[in-house]
């Protein structure tokens, strides 16, 4: 799965590549903050209860107009996911990732701006952690060792949101990881792991 994610991804770019001789393109950039969490199931089979976490994410990317009011944006962000316990545990996890969203843009004329209607896949590689309990805090990292999370993720955005005439947006946007990132110990078939979250973020397009 993870071959074929990239392989796609591949191709968007080399798409998007033959396309900037063709057509006028926009920079911009994008801060804002996440709501997430890790869902999924332990090994007994039991949905794990937890609760969501603030994080940040920022970074940059390309508008490339496909057709009339239409657009590819990829792009890449830093961006930090997570979850905390629920009830009376107290720990938190956060990761951090590189991550590639490859957006596809309806951005029709309303008012003064733009309508901003997308989705699409992304790409995201675990960079590091922290683990802290109580006043302890533990740095994390990814790897392939049972207990340890998966460092690829990859999984599927939505976004919606407005951008002014003066090339400001804001806009709302969501995020399902699609890949199970718990390594499952021998006999363990149930385990499950996955990003879950939603966000609100600024922008401004450069031309």
């Amino acid at each position: 799965m993870k071959t074929r994610i990239l392989t796609v991804i591949a191709l968007v770019f080399l798409t998007a590549t033959s396309l900037f001789a063709q057509n006028d393109i926009s920079f911009g950039v994008r801060a804002g903050v996440n709501f997430q969490n890790l869902t999924g199931k332990d090994a007994s089979g039991d949905k794990y209860s937890n609760k969501l976490i603030p994080g940040l994410n920022i970074g940059g990317n390309v508008e490339i107009p496909v057709a009339t009011d239409f657009y590819l944006q990829p792009g890449l962000l830093f961006t930090t996911k997570g979850a905390k316990s629920k009830g009376t545990l107290n720990w938190k996890e956060t990761f951090n990732y590189f991550e590639i969203p490859v957006n596809f843009l309806y951005k029709p004329v309303l008012g003064d701006g733009k309508l901003l209607l997308g989705f699409g896949p992304y790409a995201a590689f675990g960079v590091g952690g922290k683990y802290k309990e109580g006043s302890t805090s533990t740095a994390l990292k990814f790897g392939s060792d049972p207990g340890e999370m998966k460092r690829f993720d990859a999984g599927a955005n939505l976004l919606a949101g407005y951008e002014f005439s003066n090339k400001l947006s804001f806009q709302l946007n969501a995020g399902l990881g699609l890949v199970n990132l718990a390594n499952r110990s021998q006999g363990d078939n149930k385990s499950s792991l996955k990003n879950t979250g939603f966000g609100i973020s600024a922008g401004y397009r450069f031309n």
